[in-house]
C-alpha cells in the first residue's frame, strides 16, 4: 500500500484530519486540501490514485471538481456528501464518482469503501511504461529516457508529453492539451507552444524539422511514433499515478 496515494479533499478540518490519520495508518501515501483551488495543484503534483472527494467546499462544488477528475481518466473517485436525496446521489455518479457515501459514516465503512476500490486498480493490467524504440516513458517514476540517457523534463513538460503519447498519433488541439495536462484553467492557448518548443529542443534531433511531435495545421500538435510490441511491461495500478515522483 505505501505506493498507492490518496488525496482527501475535504473542508471540515476536523474530518479532513481524521480520515487522513486514519488512511495513514493503513499504510497509505496521504496528502489533504481544504478546498477546490488547492485540491487541483495538489492533484497534478502528487498524482493520486484515489481521490476522497467532499462534495461541498468553501470555493465551490466538489462535484464539479469531480467531473473534472473523471475528464483526466488518472483517478479513482469516493465522493462524500450530507446530502442524502437520490436525484444528490444520481448526480454525483453521473459526475463521474466510483463511489458516494453520505454524512454522517463510520470510519469501518469509509475505510471499507476505500479498500473495495482500490481492488480495482490491483485487478487492472496497464503499462510501467511505453516504449518508443529510442524514447522511452516512465510512467512510475516520471522520467524520460532518450537513447538511454536521462532527459530533464519539467512535471508540466512531462504530463503535457504522457497526454500526446496516449493519442496514439491523435492530434489534438491547444485548447484540449490545456484541459488535459494543466492543472489549472489558463486563458492562453498559446501556452502550449512555448511547452512543445521546450520538448521539442530536448527531444528532437533537429527542433526546426520536428518529427517527433508534430504540428498539425488548423488544429494543434501530435505524438509521431510507434509504440514498440512485446517489450511493455505492466503493473497493477492507473499508469503515472500510483507512484509518481
Amino acid at each position: 500500500m505505501g505506493s498507492t496515494r490518496i488525496l482527501v479533499v475535504e473542508g471540515n478540518p476536523h474530518l479532513r484530519s481524521l480520515l487522513g490519520w486514519h488512511l495513514q495508518q493503513a499504510g497509505y501515501r496521504v496528502q489533504q486540501s481544504a478546498n477546490l483551488h488547492q485540491a487541483r495543484s495538489l492533484y497534478y503534483n502528487f498524482q493520486p490514485s484515489l481521490v476522497v472527494l467532499d462534495s461541498d467546499l468553501p470555493d465551490g462544488d466538489g462535484v464539479e471538481l469531480c467531473r473534472w477528475l473523471y475528464q483526466q481518466k488518472q483517478s479513482l473517485v469516493l465522493l462524500l456528501s450530507a446530502r442524502t436525496s437520490q436525484n444528490d446521489i444520481v448526480r454525483g455518479l453521473k459526475a463521474g464518482a466510483d463511489d458516494y457515501i453520505t454524512k454522517p459514516f463510520g470510519m469501518q465503512e469509509f475505510m471499507a469503501r476505500v479498500e473495495a476500490l482500490l481492488r480495482r486498480l490491483r485487478a487492472l493490467s496497464v503499462p510501467l511504461f511505453l516504449n518508443y524504440g529510442d524514447l522511452k516513458i516512465d510512467l512510475v517514476q516520471r522520467r524520460v529516457q532518450l537513447r538511454e540517457e536521462l532527459v530533464d523534463l519539467t512535471p508540466q513538460e512531462f504530463s503535457l508529453l504522457y497526454i500526446l503519447a496516449r493519442a496514439e498519433g491523435a492530434a489534438l488541439s491547444r485548447t484540449e492539451l490545456l484541459r488535459r495536462a494543466w492543472p489549472d484553467a489558463i486563458d492562453n492557448p498559446r501556452t502550449i507552444d512555448t511547452h512543445v518548443l521546450s520538448l521539442r529542443k530536448k527531444l528532437e534531433t533537429d527542433p526546426r524539422q520536428p518529427s517527433l511531435i508534430q504540428t498539425v495545421r488548423n488544429v494543434g500538435y501530435r505524438f509521431n511514433a510507434e509504440p514498440v510490441e512485446g517489450d511493455e511491461k505492466t503493473s497493477s495500478a492507473i499508469p503515472a499515478i500510483a507512484a509518481a515522483n
